[in-house]
């Protein structure tokens, strides 16, 4: 994937980051380790670029995701000829190898089977070979396997390898016409020269492709009219019956396979020293390897006259307007060398984009020494969403205070020369009303995770501190508009300052307080630790800690329920309803908080359930 910025200038881990909708500036959040404890700090970039030419951004990352997924296309492409190439087709040229390191005569192999198509007659050392180790159904089983990796690859070329770099040349070419109107693209680093030299690549690439179909062409028509020709010959020496339209050979064919014979059964000592054969008889395979090496083989371009022409041409030769050929080079490399072409032209953008971008904002948050988990790692705070709507960048976080995770509201405007009421606030859930018994839940509760459900909602996992194992975790739907209220904005106004650590200011953090009638819910018997929230299709998924266990809860259901109340003397028990729309798998939670995610069991227990009153909206 090519980026379109490259941000400098900020160290340490990216732990979040969110573009707003308008391109007026970025958000990221940091950590940086030391001794033992990490620092996350909140950055907003300004990314006045991206916002002055959104209309050529758009159609430059378009282009851009074209260009990425064809290249990945051609890849898998690649991937599936070269599954399609057997080693079975190796077999001739290792059997020929051998014949040649054991035979006693100074005859060549190519006489060998030369003096076979003349007369018929095959030395004993030849005909060993051919019936002791060839034979003549290893033969068949050779023939077949060729015909059908070759037609196999040829498919594959053809339908898909040839049509993706097509494709790519097309968009290529789009992009460099882009990069031309100086005016709209230059100020975003699209360089036409860069482009240029990338579809010169690609059309190098359509040249080596179309290589390779010739010459599996050229390689089917051969090993056909030879191994038809040489079965008849093997069931000759075993004195089989050859049926009449096998028996048929024109002096045309007889001049094929000769020619056949001469061109590839030459002993090559030098490529026993490359490839430890004398021989190379396949010749498809080369092109898929994945080296560096030249061919093996490579095609002959003795008297064709066009080649003869380009290269006795200074000017054409070095004309842009011609794709360069590179008749020694395997696919595969034409191929890398194209892929980084094309990645160096289309990395200009992302450092000039990069380096216009600035640090308009920096506030250190926390500082968390917190145990580096796998668990923690993989899900967690901080969370940012960017409000479409209102122009705002949400950052939800925690501050430790008095051994609870207090959650805190960061907002800040899209546009950094605008200001907004209530930029930091924290949150504090008091009291939860039983819809039925219109009893109070009252405790501590620390919140686990929070993510926005919709721009208008937070969805939170909060741990009653002094609740009972499994009835301890409760999941809740915390509507903003109850937190940034018109009524009292002034009385929860942020009294610090944003250049020093808020975990050092919790005092000057205005926190309100939360009561709940609804839009919450008991999670029983599951230690649910993470939450993730989907508006649009209206469901959150709940996570256990020990990241067995999931929880799929419909947030927006209008049926009745019948409820089942229960109670005890330390606490009231939450509603629960006793309809359950789809369970996939149910299992009791036996779990062990401490366990470390890379060591927990693949299977996993989801639940779907629609959601109690607590949550109904």
């Amino acid at each position: 994937m090519f980026k379109i910025a490259r941000v400098t200038g900020i160290v340490g881990t990216c732990l979040a980051l969110c573009l707003s909708s308008d391109l007026k500036s970025l958000s990221v959040v940091t950590e940086v380790s030391a001794s033992g404890a990490a620092e996350v700090s909140y950055f907003q970039l300004e990314t006045n670029l991206l916002y002055s030419f959104l209309p050529e951004v758009t159609r430059m990352a378009r282009k851009f995701t074209h260009i990425s997924a064809l290249l990945q296309y051609i890849n898998l492409s690649l991937t599936c000829m070269c599954e399609a190439w057997e080693e079975i087709l190796m077999q001739m040229d290792s059997r020929l190898t051998k014949f040649v390191q054991e035979k006693n005569t100074t005859t060549s192999v190519q006489d060998e089977f030369m003096h076979l198509l003349l007369w018929g007659k095959a030395s004993a050392e030849l005909q060993t070979l051919l019936m002791n180790q060839l034979t003549v159904k290893g033969l068949k089983k050779l023939g077949q396997s060729i015909e059908s990796s070759y037609s196999s690859i040829q498919k594959l070329v053809i339908s898909h390898l040839q049509s993706g770099s097509e494709s790519l040349l097309y968009h290529l070419s789009e992009l460099k016409g882009m990069a031309s109107w100086k005016q709209k693209y230059e100020p975003l680093g699209l360089d036409a020269a860069g482009i240029e030299d990338a579809i010169t690549a690609v059309g190098s690439f359509i040249l080596k492709a179309n290589e390779l179909l010739q010459v599996i062409d050229s390689s089917m028509k051969n090993f056909k009219a030879f191994f038809r020709w040489l079965y008849v010959a093997m069931l000759r020496m075993t004195e089989d019956h050859v049926l009449p339209e096998l028996n048929k050979m024109t002096q045309k064919d007889i001049t094929f396979v000769a020619e056949f014979l001469t061109e590839h059964f030459n002993e090559a000592p030098d490529l026993y020293n490359r490839k430890g054969k004398y021989f190379n008889v396949e010749r498809v395979g080369q092109y898929l390897k994945d080296e560096d090496d030249d061919l093996v083989s490579p095609p002959n371009t003795e008297g064709n006259q066009w080649y003869d022409f380009l290269q006795n041409s200074s000017h054409l030769k070095e004309s842009p307007l011609l794709f360069p050929y590179y008749p020694r080079k395997s696919l595969h490399f034409v191929k890398r060398r194209m892929e980084n072409i094309i990645d160096q032209c289309l990395q200009k953008p992302a450092d000039v984009i990069g380096k216009s971008m600035n640090q308009a904002i920096c506030i250190p948050l926390y500082k968390d020494t917190r145990s580096e988990d796998s668990a923690r790692r993989l899900y967690k705070f901080p969370f940012l969403w960017n409000n479409k709507t209102s122009n705002l960048h949400y950052l939800l976080f925690t501050i430790l205070e008095d051994s609870l995770y207090k959650m805190c509201i960061l907002r800040r405007p899209t546009d950094i020369s605008q200001s907004v009421s209530n930029g930091l606030i924290a949150v504090k859930f008091g009291s939860f009303t039983y819809a039925t018994t219109e009893k109070v839940r009252r405790s501590t509760y620390s919140c686990l995770d929070a993510q926005f459900y919709d721009d208008e909602t937070v969805t939170v996992v909060l741990r009653d501190a002094v609740g009972r194992e499994g009835r301890d975790r409760l999941l809740v739907q915390l509507p903003l508009s109850s937190v940034y209220s018109r009524e009292d904005c002034a009385e929860y106004q942020f009294t610090g300052t944003y250049s020093a650590r808020l975990d050092e200011q919790r005092t000057a953090i205005p926190t309100r307080t939360m009561h709940f009638e609804k839009h919450w819910r008991l999670l029983e018997s599951m230690k649910a630790q993470y939450v993730a929230g989907n508006g649009f299709r209206k469901v959150s998924c709940v996570l256990s800690s020990n990241l067995r266990h999931v929880r799929v809860f419909e947030m927006d259901i209008d049926d009745e329920w019948e409820l089942d109340e229960s109670s005890d003397e330390d606490e009231e028990a939450a509603a629960k309803p006793v309809k359950i729309k789809e369970e996939v798998l149910s299992e009791s939670e036996a779990e062990n908080p401490s366990a470390d995610a890379a060591d927990l069991a693949p299977e996993m227990v989801v639940k779907v359930e629609k959601l109690d009153p607590e949550l109904d909206p």
